[in-house]
């Protein structure tokens, strides 16, 4: 079975006090849903390491930005941090994107994950996780395969300069801080 990621991460515990919006867009650059998790109080701090490099990317003040494009098998998550910087951009492969029964977007994570850092850096996640997937039985070839040529296409269109949604997560971010705004 795969995991589903929610857009509102209700079920995170790690998060004490949040603040939380989802807006529908459909503009010529981009076509689907966004959230936004504002992490007000949390219990503690997540920290991730890349190699020699670590990175706290979840904490008080922090905001998770989640882009769900429509007929995409993929989910970009920007994580900034109290400042409002982006820390890393974190794209999810996944299997189909869809929204539960309040509204609230979901994808079905592929295990296998990028991660570029404002460095431009790019970093390649859970190939070893995919692989287990499929000699396990959790997932199939077609799966499989569907995860490689979309992280695949995904490296090229970012090499060709062509993976728009990283350059648009500024721009979704201040709308939906917008109507966080609103409602408290």
């Amino acid at each position: 079975m795969l995991k589903r990621k929610s857009g509102d991460r209700k079920k995170w515990e790690r998060i004490r006090k949040r603040r939380y919006a989802q807006y529908y867009l459909d503009t010529e650059s981009f076509k689907g849903h966004i959230t936004l998790l504002k992490m007000d109080e949390i219990k503690e701090p997540l920290n991730v390491q890349y190699g020699e490099l670590e990175l706290c990317i979840a904490d008080k003040g922090y905001s998770w930005l989640q882009q769900f494009p429509d007929h995409m098998h993929h989910s970009v998550t920007t994580m900034f941090d109290a400042e409002g910087e982006i820390i890393q951009w974190y794209i999810d492969i996944c299997s189909e994107v869809g929204l539960d029964e309040n509204g609230v977007p979901w994808m079905d994570d592929l295990f296998l994950d990028i991660v570029v850092l404002p460095s431009g850096e790019i970093i390649l996640k859970d190939d070893h996780e995919l692989k287990d997937a499929l000699e396990k039985g959790t997932i199939n070839q077609t799966l499989h395969q569907l995860a490689v040529s979309e992280r695949d296409d995904i490296l090229s269109k970012w090499k060709q300069g062509e993976f728009s949604i990283l350059d648009q997560a500024e721009v979704h971010m201040k709308l939906l801080q917008k109507l966080i705004e609103v409602k408290t």
